[in-house]
């Protein structure tokens, strides 16, 4: 049976903080009247997250990088600006510098009063953000072997997109540390090996009958096909703080997988590998984020990021060219230069304190550059960047399918 083309068409979902100005803390609770701005202005596009502090925004499906660029900007300034109306900052960011997940309060409806009830103390950290990009492809089959693939990519993604040093104060260590908090969470994770869309069905059967999950919507790995859409939905990354980094991830992932679909259209698939493996990658890329040494396991050796990242934009660039995103997925070069929002979070801490700030108001100016990052030059976020000349394809062959 022949597969369908996917159509690869885009939407991306972002959450959101919501603060104080002038404490720099969360807000309790948004003032009375904010959601129904958001969604008069905004439309269906502003929803509410599990926590009263969070809102969540998700754009219409886009045809290319371009049109998310032009939603996502529309969302970041629209919701920012009525914050601003209702006396809040918003910012993006996985985890607050300084919030403590103790003193919010729960965002109250059916769906969030069942996680409460069913997940019990696991659902009170929850205070993290995230961002999901959804890839449009239509045939089952194909989603399911793509999945397959693209999970070995998945560390790479997060590693580009850290924003999550930070945990009620303290340096974490990690500059992704929203995926320790969501990974306690069941169904989490790294998504098994499917052999075909059969077999995916057959597990959600077998969750189904036996009572313990009979929503498929409630399997919440790294990247899993949409209970709602015919798309593949890539759910590793923290938020990104800066939206030029956001579009890097998003034009990414579409590039890898267009780039997966044409190697399978010539009878080559990327090799798959065992998930303890993807996992330890995965780690490495949380606990470092670009200034890690990842796994290729091609060449059973460990490589620098940057040079990984050379690799992947290699491997993908003829597709990013086709699709309109090469200029798009060349940026992560950039973001290899000065560091992502973990890293630079990280130095305006470390920059207050040396300038004799305490460990209180470093934080403070660490939640201050997130929100004026998040929103920073978006009125002129739209311009094109102009993009390098991609590699002839018969240059390009020289890849690493087998």
């Amino acid at each position: 049976m022949s597969i369908v083309p996917p159509s690869l068409t885009l939407g991306v979902e972002e959450e959101y903080l919501l603060v104080d100005p002038k404490s720099r803390d969360l807000v309790k609770a948004p003032p009375d009247g904010f959601m129904k701005a958001c969604k008069d202005r905004l439309g269906d596009g502003v929803g509410h997250e599990l926590l009263e502090s969070q809102i969540e925004v998700g754009t219409p499906v886009c045809s290319d990088i371009a049109e998310v660029r032009h939603e996502l900007t529309k969302l970041r300034l629209g919701v920012s600006e009525i914050a601003q109306e209702f006396g809040m900052a918003m910012m993006a960011s996985s985890t607050h510098p300084f919030a403590r997940y103790a003193d919010q309060a729960q965002v109250k409806n059916d769906r969030y009063d069942g996680l409460i009830a069913d997940l019990r103390a696991l659902v009170d950290r929850m205070l993290i953000c995230g961002m999901h990009v959804h890839a449009a492809i239509e045939d089952e089959e194909l989603r399911i072997d793509l999945m397959n693939q693209a999970t070995y990519f998945l560390p790479h993604l997060l590693a580009l997109s850290t924003s999550s040093p930070f945990w009620e104060g303290k340096n974490t260590g990690l500059k992704a540390y929203r995926p320790t908090c969501f990974g306690d969470l069941p169904r989490t994770g790294l998504p098994e090996y499917f052999s075909s869309a059969a077999a995916w069905h057959e597990m959600l059967g077998q969750l189904a009958q036996t009572g313990l999950c009979q929503d498929p919507s409630k399997i919440w790995w790294d990247i899993r096909p949409s209970c709602r859409f015919p798309t593949l939905e890539m759910r590793i990354c923290d938020i990104c703080t800066t939206l030029d980094d956001t579009i890097t991830i998003a034009a990414l992932y579409q590039a890898i997988l267009a780039t997966l679909y044409r190697a399978r259209s010539q009878n080559q698939s990327w090799r798959q590998y065992r998930q303890i493996l993807i996992a330890e990658n995965k780690s490495l890329a949380q606990r470092y984020g670009i200034d890690a040494s990842l796994a290729d396991y091609g060449a059973l050796s460990c490589k620098p990021f940057p040079e990984l990242v050379d690799e992947i934009i290699d491997l993908v660039q003829i597709e990013a060219a086709r699709w309109g995103c090469l200029a798009e997925i060349e940026h992560a070069r950039t973001i290899l230069m000065r560091g992502t929002s973990a890293d630079r979070q990280l130095d305006v801490f470390t920059r207050a304190r040396a300038a004799g700030a305490d460990h209180e108001e470093a934080c403070r100016e660490v939640v201050d550059w997130l929100v004026a990052e998040t929103v920073a030059g978006l009125e002129a976020s739209e311009a094109p960047i102009a993009p390098k000349w991609a590699k002839s394809e018969e240059e390009h062959e020289r890849n690493r399918f087998g």
